[in-house]
């Protein structure tokens, strides 16, 4: 019996290790609660359990875009200055070799450049939602990097070439934020991301073509830069928007947090 299509989503996966501490006003105890939330109900909002998740994390860039073959990645503990207990948390999901040759397999296909690596753990792109969205770590991740240029139309493309990995089963997820400038997270001035937020809420909507027309130029959108300075958080959502296919977009997720307003998109 054939693998139902699984869909391609888009999720914020917030603020460092920011579901086990206490952020400071304007963020406070709860104010991470509703992303959690959301990310803890994924897996049963999808058709079926998945194969395995192929994630691109804002974490990762290279030379060539990169898929991880490791069947047992460690943990990559990168962010800085948070309580000693964040660095022992631990994400124990298998990879998925067969899965990774796949995604090596369809992007050589496509014409477009792929690389592979054997050693690179679970940076906190992926280990941070996915102890959310699968804590008992039982699904497979397969990681790929973003090419270091984060050319958008590139990453299009990208995702166009992993289209056919749905229908094998495989989510495909982009981790990383609808909003990232870090120097303004907590000013409190609302207006640049909602801006931004309801323009990428539309752009999802939007026919496919012209989908990828908006987000190739997406720093023409308004208080592009103001909501991302330097795009590495947002190119996740260029493979995922290109896996979508023909896809239907939609805002999966919203809410205000620390100001911003911070949105997940899903396709399928």
């Amino acid at each position: 019996m054939p693998a139902s299509r699984q869909p391609a989503i888009f999720v914020p996966h917030g603020g460092g290790p920011c579901f086990w501490i206490e952020f400071p006003p304007p963020f406070g105890p709860h104010a991470w609660d509703s992303l959690r939330d959301y990310l803890a109900g994924l897996v049963k909002s999808l058709p079926e359990r998945p194969k395995a998740f192929l994630v691109v994390t804002a974490h990762w860039e290279a030379d060539k875009p990169t898929v991880s073959v490791n069947p047992k990645p460690g943990m990559l503990y990168d962010y800085h200055g948070f309580p000693e207990h964040t660095y022992k948390l631990s994400y124990p999901a298998p990879g998925a070799p067969e899965v990774a040759a796949e995604v090596k397999r369809l992007i050589e296909k496509a014409g477009l450049p792929i690389a592979t690596d054997g050693e690179r753990g679970f940076d906190h792109g992926v280990f941070v939602p996915f102890l959310i969205v699968d804590p008992k770590a039982e699904i497979p991740v397969v990681m790929l990097s973003l090419r270091k240029d984060l050319d958008p139309d590139f990453h299009i493309r990208l995702g166009r070439a992993l289209e056919p990995l749905r229908d094998q089963g495989v989510a495909i997820v982009g981790s990383g934020m609808s909003f990232h400038d870090l120097r303004h997270f907590r000013d409190g001035d609302t207006t640049a991301s909602a801006a931004f937020d309801a323009w990428l809420d539309e752009t999802a909507k939007a026919p496919p073509a012209e989908r990828d027309a908006r987000l190739a130029h997406w720093d023409k959108a308004p208080s592009a830069r103001q909501c991302h300075p330097r795009e590495e958080h947002l190119l996740p959502l260029m493979v995922v928007a290109g896996a979508a296919g023909d896809s239907k977009g939609k805002r999966d997720f919203n809410d205000k947090i620390g100001g911003k307003m911070i949105s997940a998109f899903r396709f399928g």
